[in-house]
């Protein structure tokens, strides 16, 4: 396993009596992790702890090899930082503004110059650099903070909620952007956010928080986990296709238009044996097939797993 960029052990935060992190232990690998949680889940308190904005009431915590804590301004001349929030400064370019930020991270006038430069044209705002930062709509303003998360070339960024306020098209736009800092560049991103389908989309591992503890981690693909039966997708002839099914042994739900088969374990068979007989039988029913193909576990049925196990162990 790649050598962690984040590791907690037993983090705790509190302020003043409300306890925000409860038991935080968690290792974020090198790549893109998602941290994934609902709102006031302490996503954003924790990313306050790795940045060493705030201290922390217990338990260990390093990040680049350094405990945020005690050596803060080391940590963040190699981390970027894009807050959640849209408050930028709205009289200023986004060329200035980025090179700002790469000069607090400790590069020299001209190369944070030229860096602001080239960290805009890649979010896609070279033509725009110079407009002053409140005549830009929502989305550019999250490419500005993009922008100035990875100017000065770290080797880790924070992402909170890098999509709101961005309709579709502008979110499937951010992630690719994402995607290709990840992967394109190798800067390990952790990307904080409540939406499922976006960490599920770029990310490589997971990190799922719920009332201040970590619920679940680890590969994505992984937790999801192998093939667990066969979907098929029909026009109609669902009771019959079903009954003929479970006459050979299968196990068969109907879900709206759909069937859902599990097959017991045949060694040495063919994997795909069971979409050739579906297919088989749906032919003999001559019904219409819509789809058919792998049922796969998603990243929700994980979470919604997870936050139930949770629930049943903390006695609700």
């Amino acid at each position: 396993m790649r050598t962690a960029v984040i590791s907690a052990n037993r983090v705790t935060k509190s302020f003043g009596t409300t306890n925000v992190l409860t038991d935080i232990s968690v290792d974020f690998p090198a790549g893109i992790t998602g941290l994934l949680g609902s709102n006031g889940a302490g996503k954003t308190t924790f990313l306050s702890l790795v940045l060493g904005f705030e201290p922390r009431n217990g338990g260990g915590l390093t990040v680049l090899g350094h405990d945020p804590q005690t050596a803060g301004p080391e940590i963040r001349a190699q981390m970027g930082y894009s807050p959640e929030h849209h408050h930028l400064p709205s009289d200023v370019q986004a060329a200035d503004l980025v090179r700002h930020m790469a000069q607090l991270h400790g590069l020299p006038q001209q190369a944070s110059t030229e860096r602001a430069s080239d960290a805009l044209w890649l979010v896609g705002l070279g033509e725009e650099r110079f407009r002053p930062i409140g005549t830009m709509s929502t989305g550019q303003r999250q490419r500005v903070k993009l922008a100035a998360a990875i100017a000065h070339d770290p080797a880790l960024v924070l992402l909170d909620e890098p999509t709101d306020g961005l309709d579709p098209v502008q979110r499937d736009d951010m992630l690719e952007l994402i995607h290709r800092v990840g992967n394109e560049y190798g800067i390990s991103v952790v990307l904080s956010s409540h939406l499922l389908e976006e960490v599920e989309r770029i990310c490589d591992h997971v990190v799922i928080i719920s009332n201040g503890v970590v619920i679940r981690s680890g590969n994505i693909d992984e937790m999801r986990g192998d093939r667990t039966g066969v979907m098929v997708e029909l026009d109609g002839g669902h009771e019959l296709v079903a009954a003929t099914l479970r006459q050979a042994g299968l196990v068969v739900d109907i879900v709206g238009s759909r069937l859902m088969v599990d097959a017991p374990p045949q060694p040495g068979a063919d994997p795909y044996w069971i979409h050739d007989y579906i297919r088989d039988v749906v032919a003999w029913a001559q019904v219409g097939m819509r789809r058919l193909g792998d049922q796969t576990i998603s990243l929700e049925d994980v979470f919604l797993e997870s936050n139930d196990a949770a629930s049943s162990d903390a006695g609700l």
